[in-house]
């Protein structure tokens, strides 16, 4: 336990009130309708969208989890926050564009338009488990660990402060609350991120290092390098990085309501093009602003960290001076609280919307709102029950892929089959889902070491969990295509606004300015991230 002086405390209570204070004040004199509360009455600008994006992203996981891995193995982990880069390219280019131009509200929509309504509902009910269980009960549970071993608070005291004053806004405020704060949230979270890696610079003199070459000495043998080798520790090869996360991936920053919700309340295309790919260049500062203090920690602590799970905490207190602690740890709750807001508004929008409003379509505004309100206070209960459970799992980092394994495959595949294939069917999409769950539950089922201590797929195989997503994925595609061949062919004329009608016919419209700019924006994206690659093989 650290002790935090009163200096400190003062900066993060001055932080909890002016985070509720911005998202109460945001909608004082509105009148919420159901568009204003859960899309922000399609108002949002690209930098808030891209910074969203970012913020509802990077949770305290995130800034433990990239620390503690890059104490471990080093900046292949970075990977994580890089391979996002191509997939948030993707979602500006492929799928921001059908979402917007259809008008969808939520993305279960978009699946009935493309399928019917059944397709619908599972995706629905996916989401809402993913906010619940993924975004909301691991980032509670981890925020409240990080906060007792920093300041000695209780785990249930920490999981029911942050959770009420994120419940406070997010429930009254909506998605423009919501993404507001979380723009804020993101300033807040990268200066402080920052100052901890600059501050770690500046202590290397004191171990005689003053230049790369002597911290790559200073070093395991590859932790400074992103690109993963047979002999890297991290258990990551290039084959579960380029096959494994785009699954994971797709589904995360595609086809899950907690983040796309974002893009969904954009006010044109061009919001809805470039906030993704701004979120795409903040996605590249993790790797040196998170990662990189973990290296850093291994070079200047050693002797201090008997966890790598410590790295942050120890980086904190030995390097920060009092008031900057403070700050960091207001960075920690803008991570924690920004992720618990986007799942809280998403599943009170796929509640309301796909649940309440597709069983009874003439339902008021008023009652929406309400519904999605109650929706959020449940879902925060129901968290708050779940997270300690997390305590169960070996690390909060395992649980979350877990998670992942099992969500991420039938979604992925049924969103990539539907969009870039138009022969893909409802009977599909059904038969996908149920398939790809069953699938991923008994492969959970069979990893987690119920007898003994042997993790049988993981351990036993040698199967990573990227690359199990990667077989659950090419599992449903085959259910996919397989059932898609067998039954009817969908109604084409119906679905022509949801599909492509080849695979590469969004670089089609490239000539208007809104995807002129989105476009120009890639390739920029895209040939950093190659010189990057090339800088730190």
């Amino acid at each position: 336990m650290s002790t935090i002086s009163g200096i400190d405390i003062a900066v993060i209570v001055i932080y909890l009130a002016a985070i509720l204070g911005v998202g109460l004040w945001i909608v004082r004199k509105k009148k919420m309708n159901a568009e204003g509360y859960f899309l922000a009455g399609h108002s949002l600008k690209w930098p808030a969208i891209g910074a969203a994006l970012f913020a509802s992203n990077i949770s305290t996981v995130h800034l433990v989890g990239l620390a503690a891995s890059g104490y471990n193995d080093g900046l292949v982990w970075g990977n994580y926050e890089w391979m996002a880069v191509f997939v948030l390219i993707l979602l500006a280019l492929v799928f921001s564009p059908f979402y917007f131009k259809n008008k969808i509200s939520t993305l279960p929509e978009f699946l009935e338009k493309r399928y019917g309504r059944f397709a619908r509902m599972c995706l629905a009910c996916l989401g809402i488990l993913g906010a619940l269980f993924i975004h909301i009960g691991v980032s509670l549970y981890a925020g409240a660990v990080v906060f007792e071993n920093l300041f000695g608070i209780n785990i249930y005291v920490s999981i029911f402060l942050i959770s009420g004053v994120t419940a406070i806004y997010t429930v009254i405020g909506g998605l423009e609350s919501v993404v507001i704060t979380e723009t804020i949230q993101t300033v807040i979270l990268i200066t402080g991120s920052l100052m901890l890696t600059i501050l770690g610079i500046m202590a290397l003199p004191d171990q005689g290092i003053t230049n790369w070459t002597e911290l790559k000495e200073a070093v395991k043998p590859e932790q400074l390098s992103i690109i993963p080798t047979a002999n890297n520790s991290s258990g990551l090869s290039w084959q579960a990085i380029l096959l494994g996360y785009p699954v994971l991936g797709i589904w995360y920053w595609c086809a899950d309501q907690t983040i796309v919700q974002r893009v969904l309340g954009a006010e044109t295309l061009k919001d809805a093009k470039v906030g993704p790919i701004f979120a795409g260049f903040l996605k590249i500062l993790p790797v040196f602003i998170m990662v990189l203090p973990g290296v850093l920690g291994y070079v200047l602590f050693s002797d201090l960290i008997v966890e790598a799970d410590d790295t942050l905490l120890v980086l904190i207190t030995e390097l920060m001076p009092v008031g900057l602690i403070g700050l960091m740890s207001a960075a920690l709750l803008a991570a924690l609280m920004s992720t618990i807001a986007a799942a809280l508004n998403s599943a009170g929008t796929l509640v309301s919307i796909d649940i309440f409003k597709t069983i009874k379509p003439d339902i008021s505004d008023r009652k929406q709102v309400l519904i999605g309100r109650i929706t959020a206070v449940v879902v925060m209960v129901i968290a708050i029950l779940w997270s300690p459970i997390i305590a169960k799992f070996d690390s909060i980092f395992e649980a979350i892929n877990i998670l992942l394994t099992v969500i991420s495959p039938p979604i992925s595949a049924v969103f990539i089959w539907g969009v870039f294939w138009k022969r893909g069917n409802n009977p599909a999409a059904i038969a996908t889902f149920a398939g790809g769950f069953v699938l991923g539950l008994i492969a959970f089922l069979i990893d987690f070491p119920i007898i003994g201590d042997t993790k049988l797929i993981t351990e036993g195989l040698g199967i990573s969990f990227m690359m199990q997503a990667w077989w659950l994925f090419v599992a449903c595609s085959a259910i996919f295509v397989g059932t898609s061949l067998l039954t009817k062919e969908p109604d084409y004329e119906k679905i022509q606004d949801y599909t492509l009608d080849s695979p590469a016919a969004f670089l089609k419209d490239y000539r208007r300015k809104e995807s002129k700019d989105s476009m120009i924006l890639s390739i920029l994206l895209i040939v950093i991230m190659a010189i990057l690659y090339g800088s730190f093989s």
